[in-house]
């Protein structure tokens, strides 16, 4: 009886672990035994090695396997029952298996170019025991994390990449419970730059056409190039630059705010993103809009007369050719005249009675128009009488039979009172042979009158007012039959309008008139 109470109380022990552990896991050790009640103490072993020794019956757990947890455990436990004993389990083998493999990363494409899209991939894998094991990936280049950090995509999308970005890459791949973490091998990724190509330079206004004071935009691109590009503008082929800029992008723009005429000239620009540069050129011109041109009258003598001619110039002093310029008496246009090569222009005008008062010249280039200040004229009447063939001159179709009776007898009435006869008349006129082609004068008549006529115009019905003045003066003796005496006469009209002043002409100037002679005879 007593035999077979101690081998109950000698029994063996029994280790129980897991059969299937991976990396990560934990590891319950369980030392086994029948009878407790007389165990002293419990003890765990690994190679031979005691890992844990307790006074009382207790579990050995391992928090997270890792590889080296891998070997021979065992148990023992040791006691005293009439005498000191101790028992061993027999050893159970522990292998810790790898969850998954560290990642790889691959770079998609593998010849990378600076602009083009890239994606990052962090390849791994889990046993099939483990398929349902949750993982979790982040990226990094040199010392910089990528991306948003921890994301169960194992792949991450850089949209544009360059050649900064060049150099060690690498990803880490872990469980969701933080327990396994694994990191790859750094992988040198190396960005290749595209050159620069096909330089352009442009201007705003188009063509290089700028005008002075106002704003010039040089635009400087290339068709193709990739990574920071420089550009820098020079002009006339100087080593100084006017400015310059870098920047990821295949254009840039340089203002002149504010264009002076020294500004004209050849503009360059250069781009370069560290390959070789390229040059572009264009010319630039500096439109200079005109100034407040100026008016001068030039006069043949002292004042201005009737019948005089003067010359109209104007001319200002800054403005890019060609220039047109316009003349004007108060607001009317007179004429225009281009000065194709720069300079002033001149404007020839005959004076009559209607050409006083103020002249004023217009020039532009089609940048700006600049108005002269006001010049004024006085046109004065004819200087004395004059001794020459008078011709009566009536506008056309505008006096009727009526009117040429009443300037004939005005005539007659005239000379009648101013010759105070035949006598007198043939007495100032000498001896007359009718073969004669010579002429002679008699003295002149200072004697005027003015006679108010009525006439009837083209436009209207209602007669208007026309002052006819009368200066008689014999002439040309020879002019008629030798039995008869003749006497001319010039008739000046003027012309009553109302809000203007009186125009005063003679018959021969006023234009589209017929001459008419008129024969007064001696009484």
């Amino acid at each position: 009886m007593l035999l077979c109470s101690l081998l109950v109380i000698f029994d063996w022990p029994t280790l129980l672990a897991p059969s299937s552990v991976f990396e990560g896991d934990s590891i319950v050790l369980k030392c086994q035994v029948k009878q407790n009640r007389k165990i002293k103490t419990m003890s765990y072993y690994k190679d031979g090695r005691e890992l844990f020794l307790s006074t009382y019956v207790s579990n050995f757990l391992i928090q997270r396997a890792l590889f080296n947890d891998s070997g021979q455990y065992h148990c023992a436990i040791s006691g005293q029952f009439i005498f000191s004993w101790k028992k061993t389990s027999e050893a159970v083998k522990i292998k810790v298996q790898e969850l998954f493999p560290p990642p790889v990363l691959t770079v998609s494409p593998s010849q990378l170019t600076e602009g083009t899209p890239v994606t990052l991939t962090c390849e791994t894998w889990l046993p099939p025991q483990r398929l349902d094991t949750e993982l979790q990936f982040f990226f990094f280049r040199e010392d910089q994390s990528l991306g948003p950090g921890w994301s169960r995509s194992p792949e991450l999308q850089i949209p544009t990449i360059w050649s900064q970005d060049s150099g060690s890459y690498w990803c880490e791949a872990q469980t969701v419970t933080h327990r396994v973490k694994k990191q790859s091998l750094k992988s040198h990724i190396h960005v290749q730059r595209v050159p620069v190509a096909n330089v352009s330079l442009e201007t705003q206004p188009p063509g290089g056409q700028a005008i002075e004071g106002g704003k010039l935009v040089l635009f400087c691109s290339v068709s193709e190039g990739t990574g920071n590009i420089t550009f820098s503008w020079h002009k006339d082929a100087t080593e100084t630059s006017l400015g310059n800029k870098t920047q990821h992008s295949l254009s840039a723009e340089l203002e002149i705010l504010a264009v002076r005429e020294s500004d004209a000239g050849k503009y360059y620009c250069r781009a370069d993103n560290g390959h070789r540069p390229i040059w572009s050129e264009v010319n630039v011109t500096v439109r200079i809009p005109v100034s407040r041109p100026v008016l001068t009258l030039g006069l043949s003598g002292a004042q201005a007369t009737v019948g005089d001619t003067v010359e109209l110039h104007c001319e200002v002093r800054r403005g890019s050719p060609p220039i047109l310029y316009w003349f004007y008496h108060e607001d009317v246009i007179l004429g225009n005249s281009s000065a194709s090569f720069g300079g002033g222009a001149s404007f020839n005008l005959s004076l009559t009675s209607e050409h006083s008062e103020n002249y004023s010249c217009e020039a532009s280039n089609g940048l700006r128009a600049q108005r002269s200040h006001v010049v004024t004229l006085n046109v004065t009447g004819p200087d004395g009488y004059r001794r020459d063939l008078v011709i009566a001159k009536t506008l056309g179709g505008l006096f009727g039979v009526l009117g040429f009776v009443a300037v004939a007898l005005l005539f007659y009435y005239w000379y009648q009172k101013t010759s105070g006869g035949s006598s007198a008349y043939n007495a100032s006129r000498g001896p007359f042979s009718p073969g004669s082609q010579e002429s002679t004068y008699s003295s002149p008549l200072p004697a005027v009158e003015e006679l108010q006529l009525m006439y009837a115009n083209d436009e209207t019905t209602h007669p208007s007012p026309l002052t006819v003045t009368e200066e008689l003066q014999p002439a040309y003796m020879n002019v008629g039959a030798a039995d008869t005496d003749v006497v001319y006469s010039q008739v000046w009209c003027t012309q009553q309008t109302e809000g203007s002043a009186n125009i005063r002409k003679t018959f021969l100037e006023i234009k589209d008139s017929s001459a008419i002679y008129s024969e007064v005879k001696k009484a």
